[in-house]
């Protein structure tokens, strides 16, 4: 899961005997959206850049467990936004922005969860609590003030046409993963040729969206909400990659570690009822005891 906003670029300072030409395209480019995006969330790029999860998953220290669950929480964050956009698709404040063919990640998702889980993916996966309220977000933008839609959406698809690319690398080479995209075919845009093009396309697009000022700064302000939503599943799923990392399997069961009731454990009493273990349990464990910790 990968976030990607441009680092601002420098502006020279106006001459003091000027036209007033200069200062007058220069406020102009500033009031651009994807300039205010830029500028008003790169404080929140920085620290989502900063979290444990993507940390040690730039460094390739991912299990493939947890790389599952990333996956799982990629497809209910993106059922969610492309059901709100199809949604949306012909209003005036997003409509321009609307991609399906060369964006849409949900069915290359589709792929990933029948890789990881098998045929019966969806009986299985389950959405997390910290992915359920970005998702429960996005749908209340998309009924209710669907112009805030463009700050999920740019969030991100851009952030997958860039920082993602080199998920998708780490992930192959750390989890040895298919070489032909088995399990990352979401990072996969087959119809964008060419990946800046289409970024700066796209900024075009935004940057003509009809919007009034303040349209574009509570754009921002979602867009930093939508900053907060992804670090908290990055801190959740963090949270998860510490008990994979702390559980050692003996017997089919977790050893445990001396802190709170073994009994109340939902995995370990759910390996006592059916006396073995499945991966899909473990995957469950987690998404259980994310759901008690938040």
């Amino acid at each position: 899961m990968s976030v990607e906003l441009e680092t601002s670029e420098g502006v020279d300072e106006p001459e003091e005997k000027s036209s007033g030409a200069p200062e007058k395209e220069n406020h102009t480019r500033m009031a651009d959206l994807s300039e205010l995006l830029k500028e008003g969330t790169k404080e929140a790029h920085d620290r989502a850049e900063s979290t444990q999860f993507v940390k040690d998953f730039l460094k390739g220290n991912i299990r493939k467990e947890l790389f599952k669950l990333a996956t799982t929480a990629l497809y209910f964050t993106y059922s969610a936004l492309e059901e709100e956009m199809d949604r949306n698709k012909d209003h005036p404040a997003f409509a321009p922005l609307y991609f399906p063919t060369e964006l849409h990640r949900k069915e290359a998702l589709v792929k990933d969860m029948e890789y990881f889980y098998g045929g019966d993916w969806e009986e299985q996966a389950q959405c997390s609590e910290a992915t359920r309220k970005y998702v429960e977000r996005i749908h209340y933008v998309g009924q209710n003030e669907p112009e805030l839609l463009v700050a999920h959406a740019y969030t991100r698809y851009m952030g997958d046409l860039s920082g993602g690319q080199v998920l998708k690398k780490v992930a192959q080479r750390a989890l040895k993963l298919p070489s032909t995209g088995e399990g990352t075919q979401f990072y996969l845009f087959e119809n964008v040729d060419n990946a800046q093009q289409f970024k700066q396309f796209y900024r075009a697009r935004m940057n003509a969206l009809d919007l009034n000022l303040e349209t574009k700064e509570k754009i921002v302000e979602e867009a930093n909400k939508a900053f907060e939503y992804n670090m908290q599943v990055f801190n959740e799923l963090d949270q998860a990659g510490s008990l994979l990392a702390k559980e050692t399997l003996a017997d089919g069961l977790p050893v445990h570690d001396g802190k709170g009731d073994v009994r109340k454990c939902p995995y370990y009493s759910g390996e006592q009822d059916k006396g073995g273990k499945t991966s899909f349990q473990v995957y469950k464990l987690y998404a259980r005891l994310l759901r008690v910790a938040a």
